[in-house]
């Protein structure tokens, strides 16, 4: 168990990481959360005692847990080992979509799928707007949009709109590997 010193300070240092990540000022910040803005100056500074119920209003401001709140913080860098990285199994276990985004962004997604020879994959028709760029590492892919067929090869990148029905295809007798990167494009760019 971590001693009481260490908590409050990574408790002060989450609340200014999360709360300038929000672009909220302490007083923002207060308001939202129902609580005088010297409590949250005394509990930021890393001095503060603050009540469990002041905890969960704060939590409950910046949208994470109280456990969030209290944890060692994250370093802004971290390596995340190859056998830890989220892989899903797609088409029979013939396509492996591994899952490179740690971080869990709305719409975003950046993956590696690597396809068994003569595998296909349906694609998944994203929000109106949604665009997803691919490259290919190894082999090639075909991808099947709106009708019309694309052969992407190592190095070529494929914009293609991903609200739109979509499939892949390694149409060769080797694997091929491929990045995609899906990202919703609002509306005014």
């Amino acid at each position: 168990m971590e001693d009481v010193t260490k908590i409050s300070a990574y408790l002060a240092q989450n609340i200014a990481y999360l709360r300038g990540n929000k672009n909220f000022s302490q007083q923002q910040l207060a308001e939202l959360a129902g609580i005088p803005r010297t409590t949250l100056t005394n509990i930021e500074s890393g001095f503060g005692n603050p009540s469990l119920a002041n905890l969960v209003k704060i939590a409950s401001a910046l949208s994470v847990s109280v456990d969030e709140l209290i944890s060692r913080p994250h370093s802004e860098s971290q390596i995340i080992a190859a056998a830890d990285v989220p892989v899903q199994l797609r088409s029979n276990g013939r396509v492996k979509v591994f899952e490179l985004l740690p971080d869990k962004l709305k719409g975003i997604f950046i993956d590696r799928m690597e396809f068994e020879p003569k595998a296909t994959m349906k694609g998944h028709p994203h929000l109106p707007g949604t665009k997803e760029y691919m490259t290919v590492i190894k082999g090639e892919v075909a991808v099947h949009v709106a009708d019309a067929w694309y052969v992407v090869t190592p190095g070529d990148v494929f914009a293609f709109p991903g609200n739109q029905p979509h499939s892949y295809h390694n149409r060769q007798d080797a694997l091929a590997i491929a990045i995609s990167v899906i990202i919703p494009i609002p509306a005014s760019a």
